[in-house]
Parts: C-alpha cells; sequence; structure tokens
C-alpha cells in the first residue's frame, strides 16, 4: 500500500532541554491529545472521488513530491470542481508548472502559457465541457445541513452559536446571548447524547470579523449572513492550505485552468470574491516551501524559469489504481471530541500555556486530518 503522510499542522513551540521534557507538567490536555483520544467512529472517511492527487518533479535531493487536495462537497462550488474533474480526466493538467510564489499569500500552478504575465508561448487548448459559472456561485443559501444520530437536521451548533451570540453582542451591544446558543446550552444540559458542549465550560469567543455568523460545518470552515435583515448568504473561508480558482478581472470566474493554495495569513478578504474548491490535506510542505518570485504578484520573471516547478500529473482519486489511491479521513466537526478539541484551541490550558487566549479565529481551529488506519 502506498502510504501517504500528511503535513503537519504545527504551533510554533519551543524546544525544551531533554531533562525538562522528562519533567513535564502534568495538566489539562492539549488539542493534539484531545484528537488523540477520539473514537474511530468520528473520523469521517474521505471518497476517493473527492480528492485529486498532483505529483510534482522530484525535488533536488531526487525524493518524490505528492500533494493531495480534498475536493468541497454540495452546495459549495460544484461547478468549478466539476470541471476540475473534467482538467485531471483530460490530461490536462499533466505537464503544467507552479508559476506564481507570493510570500505570505499564495502558491498558484497551471500552464505558464495562460494567463501568466511572463508568458511566451502558446497555451494549452481546454477540453470540451467545461462549465462557465457566475458571480453569484461564490456564495449559497443553501447551508449544510447535518443529521444527528437522532435524524434531526441541524447546523453544527458547537460553533455555530457561540459565534453567532459574540457576533450578535458586536453587532448590537447587547449581552444577551442568542436563541442559537440558548438552544444549544438547553440541548446539553437536558440531553445526555447531545454533542454540544456541557454548559459548565467557559465559552470561547469565536466572533467574527468579516462575517455574522463563522463555523466549522462538515469539516469545512464557513462564514455567512445569519442573523441578519437579509437573505442568508454562506460561502467557504480562505484559510491556510485552502484551494481556490485563478481568474482575471470580473465577470470572469475563472475555469479551474489556474489554481492557487494559500501560504500565508488567512487573506479573508478574498472570500466571496475568488472560488474556493478545497483544501490541501497532504504534502503542503511541497507547495509552502518553493522558492519565492520576483515578479509582480510573485510571478516568477523570465530570468527565474528554472525555479517553476513541474507538475508531471494530476489525477483523480477514484481513477487511480486501488492499491496507489490516497485513505485520508477527517475528525468529524459535529463529534463529541471535536467540540472539545475546538474548546481547547481558544483556551490553551495544558502546562506550557500561562494565560488561555479565550478566543480563537475560524482559521485557528484546522479541522484534523489523517491517514486511515491501517490503510
Amino acid at each position: 500500500m502506498k502510504r501517504h503522510i500528511p503535513a503537519a499542522v504545527a504551533a510554533l513551540a519551543l524546544a525544551l532541554p531533554a531533562a525538562a521534557q522528562d519533567a513535564e507538567p502534568e495538566g489539562a490536555p492539549s488539542p493534539n491529545q484531545i484528537v488523540d483520544s477520539a473514537p474511530d467512529e468520528e473520523w469521517m472517511t474521505i471518497p476517493a472521488e473527492d480528492m485529486v492527487v498532483m505529483t510534482l518533479a522530484r525535488d533536488a535531493e531526487g525524493e518524490p513530491r505528492e500533494v493531495v487536495i480534498q475536493l468541497m462537497p454540495a452546495p459549495f462550488s460544484q461547478g468549478w470542481i466539476e470541471n476540475i474533474r473534467t482538467f485531471a480526466r483530460a490530461g490536462w493538467y499533466d505537464n503544467i508548472s507552479v508559476n506564481r510564489v507570493q510570500d505570505n499569500y499564495v502558491v498558484q500552478w497551471g500552464d505558464p502559457n495562460y494567463d501568466n504575465p511572463e508568458a511566451e508561448g502558446e497555451p494549452k487548448s481546454l477540453p470540451d465541457g467545461l462549465k462557465v459559472m457566475e458571480e453569484g456561485e461564490y456564495t449559497t443559501s443553501k447551508l449544510l445541513s447535518i443529521p444527528d444520530p437522532r435524524g434531526r437536521p441541524r447546523l453544527n451548533y458547537t460553533l455555530g452559536a457561540m459565534m453567532t451570540r459574540n457576533a450578535m453582542i458586536a453587532k448590537s451591544g447587547t449581552t444577551q446571548p442568542s436563541p442559537q446558543f440558548v438552544a444549544a446550552m438547553k440541548e446539553a444540559s437536558t440531553n445526555p447524547d447531545s454533542d454540544a458542549p456541557p454548559p459548565n465550560l467557559p465559552e470561547p469567543d469565536f466572533s467574527d470579523r468579516y462575517s455574522s455568523f463563522a463555523s466549522l460545518v462538515k469539516g469545512w470552515p464557513i462564514a455567512g449572513t445569519l442573523g441578519q435583515k437579509v437573505a442568508p448568504e454562506y460561502w467557504p473561508v480562505h484559510c491556510y492550505g485552502m484551494v481556490g480558482v485563478g481568474r482575471s478581472y470580473s465577470p470572469d470566474t475563472g475555469s479551474g485552468a489556474e489554481l492557487y493554495t494559500v501560504i500565508g495569513h488567512a487573506p479573508r478578504h478574498l472570500d466571496r470574491n475568488i472560488a474556493l474548491v478545497g483544501r490541501i490535506i497532504s504534502g503542503m510542505e511541497h507547495l509552502s516551501s518553493l522558492p519565492r518570485g520576483t515578479g509582480a504578484l510573485g510571478f516568477y520573471s523570465k530570468e527565474e524559469f528554472d525555479k517553476r516547478t513541474p507538475i508531471l500529473t494530476v489525477r483523480v482519486a477514484s481513477d487511480l489504481p486501488e492499491m496507489e489511491r490516497p485513505l485520508f479521513e477527517y475528525l468529524s466537526t459535529e463529534s463529541q471530541t471535536f467540540a472539545k478539541y475546538a474548546e481547547a484551541r481558544a483556551n490553551r490550558r495544558d502546562p506550557f500555556f500561562i494565560v488561555p487566549a479565550g478566543g480563537a479565529d475560524i482559521c485557528n481551529i484546522p479541522v484534523p486530518v489523517r491517514p486511515t488506519p491501517n490503510g
């Protein structure tokens, strides 16, 4: 079985001498320890049809480089995602390259002669059957609905209720909790089977400056207009490692021929302005460590042609031989363990930390992903 090692989602930590590590004080579990304790039934398999495997040219030491992208589920960005599968199955992405690396921003790849300011040759002809999307498809009025164990469709109120409550306080100045928060706490206190956080946990601040609602639903970071006097809209969030569709000026929305991933601080100003289609779940280090371009917007200049990293193949995982398919799963964002993990990310109490932050940005709660055990 071909092994796929995911890129580590790591926090900056101080190295301690071996003796100090041996004498590490006991305390509350870290977020990683909470995740490690999650039962197998809380991990959700990622379907092979929803993963794309991108093989880069070997590195300077001759080591292979592979990147696995998980595509977003409905209702988000499905036209662009269908195009990505079309590009991959037509072999269009084969022998393209990484053409832009802008520090603390994005890595972008595609045909070096397609929509590239340094292009000199003729671009590849696009495959037939591509969909053309409109700007209104950057958002959706349908939010992912999660059926709970008792069969009731609901939002992920584990984070959503708390985020909505704080957003309403910030906008209105009232300290009254939102109905969503009250309902979640009532559910937690009266229903032992509920996966809402128990009411005696401190309420962390998950408020969001870019939207009235932000949460993690079905494994993905989303934001929206919930609670405002407008028709509700929801959209994916530009967190680190998210994959989007490059485009030119409006009304162009991009086809999927040019893709990028975020390698810096979350550029939330891009939300609702560009289509997000997935996230990197393995091999992020092969993209984030590439040399930065010195041309406009981080594109490689003509003199830096040798810095472009060739992309040999891009395949939908379900099209690969069974023994070569990546096997990954994510921790359900509707699980009890994830609720504890998210709360711990907002209020670190493990021995290294002195003062809990009291809150967390939506992009500071990365959804844990792991290779499927015994895969």
